[in-house]
């Protein structure tokens, strides 16, 4: 499936800073079961845009805006082709949990079986644990399945009842979230059995089925990995298997690896008031208006947000 992808991030600051800097994890991943064809990232006020690879293959862009502005508009624009999800099993099989800790016992994913900045245990964690008899009695990937339905049963999902940086007990306790704290509860739980996860940032193409997540927002579901499978996307949110309508950005241990941006600024009393994200997926038709120009890493030009002559001036030089 082709589809177009467009994020609009807009921060609006109390009084104009003097510089700012920022990194950018908008670009949709290449793997196996995915491609980004074409990528386009644009700022505004106007900045040179550099790229570079981290070390979980995540593209990440960054640049600085030396000059003094109030506003910054981050415009990502991507045209990414996603394949259908490969079949999986019902079930490993006998003997798969003493594979899964042959696979483990090299260190190869010793990130992603370890707590991370918002996936540390905590006794609500630990009840929750128990309430679900969490073990491995049975079957890794029986055990993965009853996980993402009791979490999407246990926890109802709420648009502003967290943050972004919310520790995962602000959830528990109220037992309401949204998909980046019900990614990071699923992880949690799952790590201390032995199973390698990882979290999963990116967006969701929402059709008619009734999904729980926000269409004008990011995404956010888990990978486990499982012997003679690899890595197999699971999302508590809506209670599915990732599949043909999950665009995969970044990967991480947890949210704090892979936020959709990070930066710092420079300025007296400057103080961050607004933040608005606008998110759009939808389907791309080959050869139509919906192809987008390819700039890897200058950005295109934005309209001027200032018309005063001093700050004009500034941007120019």
């Amino acid at each position: 499936m082709l589809y177009t992808v467009r994020h609009v991030t807009r921060f609006a600051y109390e009084s104009p800073i003097s510089e700012s800097v920022m990194e950018v994890r908008m670009q949709p991943r290449t793997d196996a079961n995915q491609r980004c064809i074409q990528f386009g990232l644009s700022t505004a006020p106007v900045s040179r845009v550099l790229m570079y690879q981290d070390h979980d293959g995540n593209i990440v862009h960054h640049f600085g805006i030396p000059a003094r502005h109030s506003r910054l508009t981050l415009t990502a624009e991507a045209l990414v082709e996603v394949g259908p999800a490969p079949l999986i099993p019902y079930d490993l099989g006998d003997g798969s949990w003493e594979h899964l800790d042959a696979l483990t016992a090299s260190g190869e994913f010793w990130e992603y079986l370890n707590p991370s900045p918002y996936t540390r245990p905590t006794p609500l964690l630990e009840k929750l644990a128990s309430e679900i008899r969490l073990d491995r009695a049975e079957d890794p990937l029986l055990l993965l399945r009853r996980l993402n339905t009791e979490v999407y049963d246990r926890f109802e999902y709420s648009p502003q009842s967290t943050r972004v940086d919310s520790p995962i007990d602000e959830a528990l306790q109220t037992r309401k979230g949204v998909c980046q704290d019900f990614a990071h509860i699923m992880i949690a739980l799952v790590r201390p059995l032995g199973i390698p996860c990882r979290y999963i940032s990116g967006y969701l193409f929402h059709q008619e089925r009734a999904d729980r997540s926000s269409e004008s927002a990011t995404h956010a579901w888990v990978e486990a990995y499982l012997p003679d499978i690899g890595w197999v996307g699971f999302d508590p949110t809506n209670n599915r298997l990732a599949e043909e309508r999950h665009v995969q950005v970044a990967v991480g241990r947890d949210y704090a690896d892979v936020p959709p941006t990070r930066g710092v600024f420079r300025g007296v009393s400057a103080v961050r008031s607004e933040l608005a994200v606008a998110v759009r997926v939808g389907p791309a038709h080959v050869g139509g208006s919906d192809t987008l120009p390819f700039i890897p890493w200058m950005s295109r030009d934005a309209s001027t947000i200032y018309t005063d002559g001093a700050t004009a001036s500034q941007q120019q030089q």
